[in-house]
Formats: structure tokens, C-alpha cells, sequence
């Protein structure tokens, strides 16, 4: 109480970059030192009267403090306080990154594998269950336009932080192995679709408004086939006659006068009594 009476009005001055960078180094000192100044020690067991012991202080010392909260006045929490929160978790974040040392790591086994499932699911489970009931808000053209730009941002800085890559050559063994995939894809894909799909119909419902427009489709090739008969009737193609053409044309009235009058007939049975009356002459 002396000492602070005895302190005069003093002007506040700003903590400065160099204060600040002065400050932590003397943390680090401080740390550095104490740790020199710490001698060897004696490790002693942790016992179970000591667990029970440090739990009592725990407990203690949790019932004094809530004993020393007096009443406070809760405030609202306004859209300011959300957004520096945010960024002191963002902050701090990155803070916790730059920390980090390097680490040593280790494999993934199918238990490791198995744990974190479980806890994934169990996860999932809790969150659910403490969900409480939610108000469903439609979702405004302003809140669509807000979206998508909101993701062509993203989009942008996601390519302006990608780094540049080096082009590796084309293998002949990256070829074959690319090929077999291909082949397999295509393999699994077919018989994909022997399965489902080949061999069964796809069943269509066949409703009035397709059987009018069926009947349309009908009615309107038959006036498109009308309309070219009519065009083309009355019309013929020139055709250039030439000997062979009159030769060939001759032999099909030949063909056609003997079947029609019964000539190939006729000669049929003149040339078989010709040979009766040859077999007759060599008998006789």
C-alpha cells in the first residue's frame, strides 16, 4: 500500500514489436534459467494413498474456486465477439503449427485402423444425439449467389497456393499398366452389364398420351410417303439402249414366248422320239 501510494500518475506508452520481442526473450531466459538451476532428483512411485490424496486437492480446490465466483451479468453474444473468436482460433492455430516439431511417423495397422472407425462412429452417434430440434431455412437466391461465389473463391486460392510440379516421362511400363487397367475397367464394366441389363426389356408404360403420339408419327409418314408417290408417278428414267442391253432383252422374250406357249414342251418330246427312233433303227 506504501509503495503504491508513493507511485505518482505515469503516461501509458504503446507495447511496441521491440517490446514485445524483448518480453518473450526474457520468458525464454527465465525458462532457460530455471531449468539450469534444477538439480537431480530422487523419482518416487506414484502410490495409491498419493492418487487419493491428489484427488482430494483436485476436488478441493475446484469447491474454493466456485465458492470465490461471486454473480456475474451474462452478456449476449454479438456477431463482433463470433468474429474474434474466430480469429484468435485461427491465430492460434497457426501458432500451433509453427510449434511443431518433427515427428517420427508410424504405420497404419489394421488395429489402428479398427479404433479410429469406432471412434468415428461413436463420434457420429454422440453428435446426433445431442442435437436438438433445428428451424429448416429455405434457401434464397441471395443465399445460392452468396454460395457459389463463395466457391470460386475457394477455387481460385486453391490454385494460386498449388505449387508447380515436375512433368515425369511416359514409360513404356506406365503404358502397359495403364492399358491393363483400362482393361479391367472395361472387363468389369461388361460383365456389370451382362448382369443387369442384358437379356431383360426395359418395360414402358403405355399410356394415352403415347399411343396419340404414336398414331401422329404414323399419320405423318404416311402423307410424307403419299406426297413422294405423287411426285414420282408419271415419271420415268431414260436409259441409254446399247446392243448388249437389246441382246439381253431379246433372250428374256425368247424365254418368256417358250414358257408361255408351251415350246420348251414340245421340243422336249420331239428330242425323245428322236432317240426312241434311233434305239429302234440299231435294234432293227
Amino acid at each position: 500500500v506504501v509503495y503504491k501510494e508513493s507511485v505518482g500518475t505515469g503516461t501509458p506508452t504503446p507495447i511496441t514489436p521491440e517490446m514485445e520481442r524483448v518480453k518473450r526473450n526474457q520468458e525464454i531466459c527465465s525458462s532457460v534459467l530455471y531449468k539450469e538451476n534444477i538439480g537431480k532428483a530422487t523419482p518416487t512411485p506414484v502410490t495409491p494413498e498419493m492418487e487419493r490424496v491428489k484427488r482430494n486437492q483436485e476436488i478441493i480446490s475446484s469447491v474454493l474456486y466456485k465458492e470465490n465466483v461471486g454473480k456475474v451479468t451474462p452478456t449476449p453474444i454479438t456477431p463482433e465477439m463470433e468474429r474474434v473468436k474466430r480469429n484468435q482460433e485461427i491465430i492460434s492455430s497457426v501458432l500451433y503449427k509453427e510449434n511443431l516439431g518433427r515427428a517420427t511417423p508410424t504405420p497404419l495397422t489394421p488395429e489402428m485402423e479398427r479404433v479410429k472407425r469406432n471412434q468415428e462412429h461413436i463420434s457420429s452417434v454422440v453428435y446426433k444425439e445431442g442435437l436438438g430440434k433445428a428451424t429448416p431455412t429455405p434457401v434464397t437466391p441471395e443465399m445460392e449467389r452468396v454460395k457459389r461465389n463463395q466457391e470460386h473463391i475457394s477455387s481460385v486460392l486453391y490454385k494460386e497456393h498449388l505449387a508447380k510440379g515436375t512433368p515425369t516421362p511416359m514409360t513404356p511400363e506406365m503404358e502397359r499398366a495403364k492399358r491393363n487397367q483400362e482393361n479391367i475397367s472395361s472387363v468389369l464394366y461388361s460383365d456389370s452389364f451382362r448382369k443387369q441389363v442384358q437379356g431383360k426389356a426395359a418395360y414402358v408404360l403405355d399410356t394415352p398420351e403415347m399411343r396419340r403420339v404414336r398414331e401422329t408419327q404414323k399419320n405423318i409418314s404416311t402423307v410424307k410417303y403419299h406426297e413422294e408417290f405423287e411426285k414420282s408417278k408419271g415419271s420415268f428414267t431414260p436409259v441409254v439402249t446399247d446392243p448388249i442391253t437389246e441382246r439381253v432383252k431379246k433372250n428374256m422374250q425368247d424365254f418368256s414366248d417358250i414358257s408361255y406357249r408351251g415350246i420348251q414342251r414340245r421340243v422336249v418330246e420331239m428330242e425323245r422320239k428322236r432317240v426312241d427312233q434311233d434305239q429302234e433303227t440299231l435294234t432293227g
